[in-house]
């Protein structure tokens, strides 16, 4: 063998391949990862009411829930009276439910504070969805009823959340049931009992740390009447939020303002006379008037009582307008 220089070459030594069980564990660790931080729907209940409908809670229930980004609430109304589902965005002018945002937005839609979200008018069963896919507070309104806001607080991931679903479906139910219990006492200690006085609605706000709501009762309380000829009966709206008419015939097309037979009384109160069953008399929105805040000028004073006087007999029917669909009816008969 003939000598001489040798090269040496190195030998790279070959990493083993990784075990299949290994592969097996990295795949389950990302998915249990995907899993964590996967996001999650949530439930919120719109409104509750009694099975006669005449109580209604006019709120979120609950009203203040603590969510992560990225995650969505699934808003069920669960009254035959209708509500929204609303953000505006901050400083925002807040508009009729008619009008929206103007408009609505579909369901699904994202809520960063950047754009208006909102869902139009949702009755009985509806069901409206929001995702927040940025942390920060959300503020949400329903369009028809004053005093009817919530709180969404979405928190970042890395954040843990104070509660879960189960937590916030008990609230809402607790929730429930508090708000038609004290309802349902507001019917029974009714101020206005008197043989010429009728309570076209009550109700009183309600908070929490998240957001406010509304319990009304949208009934003519004592509201079948037995008068005589030339009798004047008086329906007063004790409801700090809520409006409701008095109509006689014909449902206006504009429910707002009263018919041209209306007249108004030294002392602010609406009055009308009404002779026959076949007219027709509106007494437009009796409601209180805004609440008083500082900073802003003194809103006018309410329209809250309305005066009907009878120069024959008969029997003659009566309604709110918003709200006959729940059973807010009346008559009054009048003898000679």
């Amino acid at each position: 063998m003939r000598s001489g220089n040798w090269k040496i070459v190195p030998v790279l030594k070959q990493e083993p391949r990784m075990r299949l069980s290994t592969l097996g564990y990295v795949w389950a660790s990302l998915l249990l990862i995907s899993a964590l931080v996967q996001a999650q729907d949530w439930q919120v209940q719109v409104g509750a009411q009694s099975k006669d409908k005449g109580r209604q809670a006019l709120a979120f229930l609950p009203n203040e829930v603590w969510i992560h980004a990225g995650d969505s609430i699934a808003f069920t109304v669960a009254t035959d009276e209708p509500h929204t589902v609303t953000f505006l965005t901050p400083n925002q002018v807040r508009l009729p439910f008619s009008v929206g945002c103007p408009g609505s937005t579909p369901s699904g839609s994202a809520e960063d504070g950047s754009s208006c979200v909102n869902s139009g008018s949702l009755t009985n069963g509806q069901e409206y969805s929001v995702t927040f896919p940025t942390a920060g507070d959300y503020k949400l309104v329903c369009l028809y009823h004053q005093n009817h806001t919530a709180m969404i607080h979405v928190l970042d991931l890395s954040t843990d959340l104070p509660h879960d679903q189960a937590f916030y479906s008990a609230e809402a139910a607790d929730m429930q049931k508090d708000m038609l219990s004290s309802a349902g006492h507001m019917m029974d200690h009714d101020m206005n009992r008197s043989a010429m006085g009728v309570t076209a609605g009550t109700g009183v706000i309600v908070a929490t740390g998240g957001g406010t709501g509304t319990l009304s009762v949208v009934r003519f309380m004592h509201p079948d009447k037995i008068v005589h000829v030339g009798d004047t009966v008086e329906w007063t709206n004790d409801d700090p939020i809520t409006p409701h008419t008095i109509t006689f015939g014909a449902e206006p097309e504009n429910p707002i303002p009263p018919s041209a037979n209306v007249t108004v009384d030294p002392d602010g109160a609406l009055h009308a006379t009404v002779s026959s069953p076949a007219d027709n008399v509106h007494s437009g929105f009796i409601a209180a008037a805004p609440q008083d805040q500082i900073g802003l000028p003194q809103p006018l004073p309410g329209i809250t009582r309305f005066r009907v006087t009878f120069t024959r007999p008969g029997t003659f029917e009566y309604k709110c307008v918003l709200h006959d669909n729940l059973g807010m009816l009346g008559r009054v008969i009048v003898l000679r």
